[in-house]
């Protein structure tokens, strides 16, 4: 069993919106950490070892235990870890917060990355998921933040929603979230992407729309050539 003072390691890529989730819960924690940066296309053995059965990223590396799948790691990170707690304390209010953070991820995430990487039929059905997605999470906003006045649990895992979602709407020429149709979500991410911790946190712009451009091109082209 590992103890809080005992090294702590991620394993990770500077492009994952999920790996990032990560590192913002543990700048937000004040938890000192060594970053390993992975190539994906060809994954290190430390990583092979430490997560033989999806071999991704991100993985926490905590003295002996390993944690990977970045919300495990974030509730591992939380109750390891009790110092400016990112869950609720009331049962309910946890419930509450593990589904909006799955959510977050299959119904939001998912068909955003669809629109990403398709065109045509697939990308507009995907289109219209991501935005019925979007919509629902917007009812679910009640405050400033997720949790009320402060960071929380689902404020993390909607990170990916922040620069990402304004990056990867650029690539594909469109807006995911406008002050108009998501005026909360809007200003929910003006106030998060204000904060200088979840700013410093941040991969540079520029950086991610070429990575990201890059991947889309390179995706249509390799689908193209099957046909």
């Amino acid at each position: 069993m590992a103890k809080k003072e005992h090294k702590v390691r991620l394993l990770g890529t500077w492009r994952s919106r999920f790996v990032h989730r990560v590192r913002l819960a543990l700048k937000l924690k004040g938890i000192e950490y060594e970053y390993i940066e992975e190539d994906l296309k060809n994954k290190s053995p430390l990583l092979l070892e430490s997560n033989p059965v999806y071999k991704k990223v991100p993985v926490l590396i905590h003295g002996n235990n390993v944690v990977s799948e970045s919300m495990v790691i974030l509730e591992y990170i939380d109750e390891t870890w009790s110092e400016n707690p990112l869950m609720p304390q009331d049962p309910y209010d946890r419930a509450i917060t593990r589904f909006w953070s799955k959510f977050i991820d299959d119904k939001c995430l998912a068909p955003i990355r669809t629109v990403l990487l398709t065109d045509g039929e697939e990308q507009e059905k995907a289109m219209k998921e991501a935005k019925e997605a979007l919509k629902t999470l917007e009812r679910g906003l009640k405050g400033k933040f997720f949790g009320g006045e402060v960071i929380g649990f689902v404020d993390i895992a909607a990170s990916c929603l922040s620069i990402w979602s304004e990056v990867l709407g650029e690539v594909i020429g469109t807006k995911f979230i406008d002050s108009e149709k998501l005026p909360h979500l809007h200003s929910w991410i003006e106030e998060f992407t204000s904060i200088d911790l979840v700013k410093e946190s941040f991969p540079p712009y520029d950086k991610l729309f070429a990575s990201y451009k890059a991947l889309r091109e390179d995706h249509l082209a390799a689908k193209f050539s099957q046909n």
